[in-house]
């Protein structure tokens, strides 16, 4: 196989979600800086179970496994890293092993005039080249955008927003 040819054929993608939420910068580090919450912010019909109750805070070097069903019936072992930390600012989530090729999440955390503006940034790769391109088109785009809706919605009725 070419390995040029191989590297060609992979199509990266990206997700980027805004959310003004009515909290300080504080508080929203200490809800979303704990991987506990994400089983709390995942829609009920994808269960999403965290393993262990992993050690207090986030830090470079933190693994965190996972027991996910992204689609129904479809059960997947998530192992993340969480690669960058800059407390109270930003950090990276990547996928170590799980159904991504590539899963590369950037959590950013603006303090802004009566609140915190958070920007979830996605970039990933879906395995087998042209079927992986396909399952996006057909399946895997509208899935992610379900999930951060769900987020967002959720995140509105806990903490309230911030309107433009």
């Amino acid at each position: 196989m070419n390995i040029k040819k191989g590297l060609n054929d992979m199509k990266m993608y990206t997700l980027t979600r805004y959310q003004k939420l009515p909290v300080t910068p504080e508080e929203a580090w200490a809800f979303f800086s704990n991987p506990k919450q994400l089983e709390e912010i995942t829609p009920d019909d994808m269960p999403f179970e965290m393993i262990g109750d992993g050690p207090p805070g986030m830090y470079a070097g933190m693994i965190i496994e996972y027991n996910i069903e992204p689609f129904p019936k479809f059960p997947v072992k998530w192992i993340t890293e969480i690669t960058h930390v800059e407390e109270g600012k930003y950090f990276v989530d990547e996928q170590r092993f799980g159904p991504f090729k590539f899963w590369h999440h950037q959590h950013h955390f603006r303090e802004i005039e009566g609140g915190v503006e958070i920007i979830d940034t996605v970039n990933y790769i879906l395995p087998f080249s042209l079927i992986g391109r396909i399952t996006h088109n057909l399946v895997v785009k509208g899935r992610l955008a379900e999930i951060f809706d769900f987020r967002q919605k959720t995140l509105k009725a806990a903490f309230g927003e911030i309107e433009n």
